[in-house]
């Protein structure tokens, strides 16, 4: 029977390219999808194509009122395993002092953080059984910070945190790690020319990344790396190196 891997808000840029990457690995893929409906079953559609039954897809808004027993409840239901927890879903967009609110605050850390601590919280026995390895997705700006991003800055930070505290509190059975994108994918609403070359002169490889160099790491910390946890890989072109 094949491995099984969750990766939240898969069905989309960079979840959809490790979603893509280890389906061809033989691992059958589970993504969860919020807003991007036609995104998750397209790219259901396309990896069940390649292979029967080997990716299904799971409608889940990680909010304030998010039922996370029932989420997993739901999700081990479909192959009746889970051997990876990859957390990718993720909010961003700036916050300023003044823009900070209640709502902005819950909005980026229900999905941030408390979805990964929750998700391995309740997935926590099956991964356990099956000798299994949580990543997340965090961002090389945890250190120095984004200007004008406060929360979604806290929220990164206290991932990291999270990833090195369960990669200590759930050894031996599981493995922990984080994987850092820098600059592999602009945002969508990113169209600042002058933004971008000021971004590409601090990168020493001179080039943006590959959603392809996310999944690839994915894959090596979760199949090639028994003796790797509590790391956080950034995966940037060199651009920690000049922040």
């Amino acid at each position: 029977m094949n491995k099984v891997a969750l990766i939240t808000g898969g069905a989309r840029r960079i979840g959809a390219e490790t979603a893509n990457y280890l389906h061809s690995k033989n691992i059958d893929i589970i993504i969860t999808f919020s807003k991007s409906s036609i995104a998750a079953k397209e790219l259901k559609k396309e990896l069940n194509i390649k292979r029967k039954k080997s990716c299904e897809i799971y409608k889940a808004n990680f909010d304030q009122h998010a039922n996370y027993k029932k989420i997993a409840d739901d999700i081990l239901k479909i192959y009746g395993r889970l051997d990876y927890l990859i957390n990718n879903a993720s909010k961003f967009y700036p916050t300023k002092i003044k823009e900070v609110t209640d709502k902005v605050w819950q909005d980026t850390i229900n999905t941030n953080i408390k979805t990964p601590l929750f998700l391995s919280k309740f997935f926590f026995n099956e991964l356990k059984k099956r000798k299994g390895s949580i990543v997340n997705i965090i961002d090389i700006h945890v250190e120095p910070p984004l200007k004008d991003h406060i929360i979604y800055n806290i929220s990164k930070a206290g991932l990291l945190a999270l990833t090195r505290t369960l990669a200590k509190d759930l050894a031996p059975a599981i493995r922990v790690n984080g994987v850092s994108p820098g600059a592999i994918m602009w945002p969508e609403n990113e169209s600042n020319k002058k933004k971008k070359l000021d971004i590409l002169s601090k990168i020493p490889m001179k080039c943006t990344g590959n959603p392809i160099d996310i999944a690839k790491t994915i894959y090596f910390l979760l199949e090639q790396s028994p003796y790797i946890t509590g790391q956080n890989i950034n995966v940037d072109g060199g651009r920690r190196l000049n922040m």
